[in-house]
């Protein structure tokens, strides 16, 4: 993704930026800025080092003074708008952390974001003075523009992808939680999925939280319902048993769910880039209607021969009592950018609320 995503910082780009840069700077060097940018080792950067390029060499061709820089971007920030622009609010991280700049660096951070984004720019300053950044998140939670609504949210989340970790808040969310607060009955689905997201970030290292707070609000109101839904995936998938309970899956504490469960693979034997049939059949227990989550899952070999299990969601729903379910799923073995193949024999897996209750093998062959 991100390796296709850099070629969107092109000569033609820069040009057609440079030309807006120059209708209220007719000091920038339009092609001084290009030729500085995309130099010999243009071409090996990723895209968040072509970002940086980008930034720090605008910053050699516009005013030496911070103000009057943002001043210049403002001018132009309206004609500027989507993913490749990142890099206005990467400035305001850059060259902006300064005590005396914080006003103007918030307000651009708000600013900016309307338009790109500033959940990555944000982090340094809330590294830097969490309170201080909290209490103007707090603000923007109750803002009239989603986007800045969400900036609340995104910015503060504790593993957000491709951002900066903040340690402080995965030791303890409770300022996080302090603004998702005021977030959790937002009108805005882009909002609101941001809210989740981070939820989901908080109960990787404090699930006792994200079980505390389904408990408090779940049932208020049907976007808070959405929201803490959402933000439980991660525990719903380790099938954390106070979690399943809050959202209503059946339990196998005085019998097991499923009285018939069966998995068969076809073929046994598959290369490596090519594709079996996962074939299931269910029987679930005789009784009242239940709530099941159905997944199966690969002890995928990895380069030192050890296993390491990953899920797939096959169904979540509702089934009456003394149902049987069949299915067939079609897994695919080619190598993707984020998982590579290793021959061996591979334990596939079915689970019904996290528990695994058929098990079977296939062989992964060059």
């Amino acid at each position: 993704m991100a390796e296709a995503l850099k070629n969107m910082y092109n000569k033609v780009f820069l040009q057609q930026f440079g030309e807006k840069v120059y209708n209220v700077y007719n000091h920038f060097d339009i092609n001084g800025f290009i030729t500085n940018v995309i130099d010999d080792t243009w071409i090996e950067l990723k895209l968040m080092e072509r970002m940086n390029r980008i930034t720090t060499t605008l910053k050699a061709y516009l005013p030496e003074s911070y103000d009057d820089a943002i001043d210049i971007l403002f001018q132009i920030d309206e004609y500027c708008e989507g993913f490749p622009y990142l890099f206005f609010p990467n400035f305001v991280a850059i060259y902006g952390k300064a005590d005396k700049d914080f006003e103007l660096s918030v307000l651009a951070l708000k600013r900016f974001t309307i338009r790109s984004s500033s959940e990555f720019a944000i982090r340094p300053f809330i590294m830097h003075d969490p309170e201080r950044m909290i209490a103007k998140m707090l603000e923007w939670s109750k803002d009239t523009n989603d986007h800045v609504r969400r900036l609340a949210s995104e910015g503060c989340r504790p593993r957000l992808p491709w951002g900066t970790s903040l340690t402080i808040f995965k030791r303890d969310p409770t300022m996080v939680l302090s603004v998702l607060e005021q977030l959790k009955e937002d009108p805005s689905i882009y909002v609101r999925k941001s809210v989740a997201n981070n939820l989901n970030d908080i109960s990787k290292d404090n699930p006792f939280v994200i079980v505390e707070t389904v408990r408090r609000l779940i049932g208020i109101n049907k976007y808070t319902d959405w929201i803490l839904r959402h933000g439980s995936r991660a525990l719903i998938r380790k099938a954390n048993p106070e979690i399943m309970k809050l959202f209503g899956y059946g339990e196998s504490i005085d019998r097991p769910i499923a009285t018939r469960a069966v998995l068969s693979i076809d073929p046994p034997n598959v290369k490596i880039g090519g594709n079996c049939n996962i074939k299931y059949e269910l029987c679930i227990r005789e009784g009242d209607s239940i709530h099941i989550r159905i997944e199966y899952g690969i002890y995928f070999v990895r380069a030192r021969g050890k296993t390491s299990r990953k899920l797939f969601l096959l169904s979540d729903k509702i089934v009456n009592g003394g149902q049987c379910l069949t299915g067939t799923k079609i897994h695919k073995w080619a190598d993707l950018t984020t998982r590579k193949h290793y021959p061996g024999e591979h334990q596939i897996v079915i689970l019904i609320n996290g528990a695994e209750v058929a098990t079977s093998s296939m062989n992964l062959i060059f």
